[in-house]
């Protein structure tokens, strides 16, 4: 039986809100928390695919005053936060000659000031939690050295020092924070990458190829490494990296005889 489909239910009476959780990993961490139980908000630019479209709330990380609005409107529809997933986030492509000024400050608003802003507005929700966990998304770019990714590696690389700075933090509040570090997902902005490449599906296999399981990650694995460091069934466990990335960082297998 798929995790997807599991009765597993040890979300049973918790709320979650997801940011990024109208498409890829934020969505389908959604739908797999909902599955176990859980009552989940989204909170998206576009929240129309929220599992409960009564909980789905537009936001938009870069705004502080947006993502106050719709943490809090999120908190009074579920009656408080157990769950913080901290997935929204941007891509980018390029050396660091490649991106402008303006580039990096927008990159580095989504993906690091944007998690600061929704995690600053949920904390004195899930300091009334018995149960609290806070989820980033982060990705193998923290802490393997990609090609034409600079911008997107450090922007990651920051989620990653910034998930154990939080994580010690608010050890004492009873409140652990983790991060999941994705390889190439199977998702709608890899999608896009691809696309503006000169031959997308020569890109697409060789991004395949350099994970030693010779695919693509799904969103539905992503989700499920996501689930399980929010679960209460890992409650001994803060400020830590979970790779969900083929063995790309760890495993260097021979190259396969032909």
């Amino acid at each position: 039986m798929s995790s997807q489909t599991s009765t597993a239910a040890e979300f049973d009476g918790l709320r979650a809100v997801v940011t990024g959780g109208g498409s890829g990993i934020g969505l389908a961490t959604a739908r797999l928390l909902t599955a176990r139980g859980a009552r989940v908000a989204v909170l998206d630019l576009d929240p129309a695919n929220a599992p409960d479209p009564k909980l789905g709330f537009v936001a938009d990380v870069t705004d502080d005053e947006s993502v106050r609005s719709a943490v809090a409107d999120a908190a009074a529809a579920l009656g408080g936060i157990d769950v913080l997933v901290n997935n929204a986030g941007i891509g980018a492509a390029g050396t660091v000659e490649d991106n402008d000024d303006e580039q990096w400050h927008k990159v580095y608003d989504v993906n690091v000031v944007g998690m600061v802003r929704v995690t600053r507005a949920a904390l004195p929700h899930l300091r009334r939690s018995e149960h609290a966990a806070i989820v980033n998304t982060a990705s193998i770019a923290a802490v393997a050295g990609l090609p034409q990714r600079a911008l997107y590696s450090a922007t990651k690389g920051a989620v990653h020092a910034l998930t154990l700075a939080m994580a010690t933090d608010h050890l004492r509040e009873g409140i652990r924070v983790n991060c999941v570090h994705p390889g190439t997902a199977d998702t709608p902005w890899v999608g896009r990458l691809l696309d503006a490449a000169e031959d997308p599906e020569a890109e697409r296999a060789a991004l395949a190829a350099r994970q030693p399981m010779g695919r693509l990650v799904t969103a539905e694995e992503v989700a499920a490494a996501i689930a399980y460091l929010a679960s209460p069934l890992a409650s001994c466990v803060t400020g830590t990296s979970l790779a969900v990335d083929g063995g790309f960082t760890g495993l260097r297998p021979r190259p396969a005889e032909h």
